[in-house]
């Protein structure tokens, strides 16, 4: 089962880290759309700057924390994939659906993050447990 298809959890905002094209940090909130075949799976807009920047430099970090202050972060590759059963997987989120209507839109991307290392930590004390 697509993450997507749990109705409950398809709005989870993180935030996004990318290099800009000018070499300076940005971050941006982003949506998660789910896990599928050990892939971690997020959706974009070939006209944004934000997927210009990962052609530029496709080396991001994603983190998201809970309200009670532990996070977790992740980095690898965004690697983009024209993979249809993933598109239609993102249009179960209304968000997704409402901005680009069908999953071959020309301009809507899918992408996922290869090879990621994690981190989660939190205000506890105790070492942060990587994976």
């Amino acid at each position: 089962m697509l993450y997507s298809d749990r109705p409950s959890r398809h709005n989870t905002p993180v935030n996004l880290a990318t290099v800009g094209r000018d070499g300076k940090a940005k971050c941006r909130p982003f949506m998660f759309c789910f896990e599928q075949d050990g892939k971690l799976w997020f959706c974009t807009n070939n006209t944004k700057d934000v997927y210009q920047d990962m052609q530029a430099n496709p080396y991001v970090e994603v983190s998201v924390s809970s309200p009670s202050y532990a996070w977790i972060r992740l980095h690898g590759k965004a690697v983009f994939e024209n993979n249809m059963a993933v598109k239609e997987g993102c249009m179960n989120n209304p968000i997704v659906k409402g901005q680009y209507q069908t999953a071959d839109n020309p301009i809507f991307e899918v992408f996922y993050l290869e090879e990621p290392h994690g981190v989660i930590a939190d205000f506890s004390g105790n070492p942060p447990y990587e994976f």
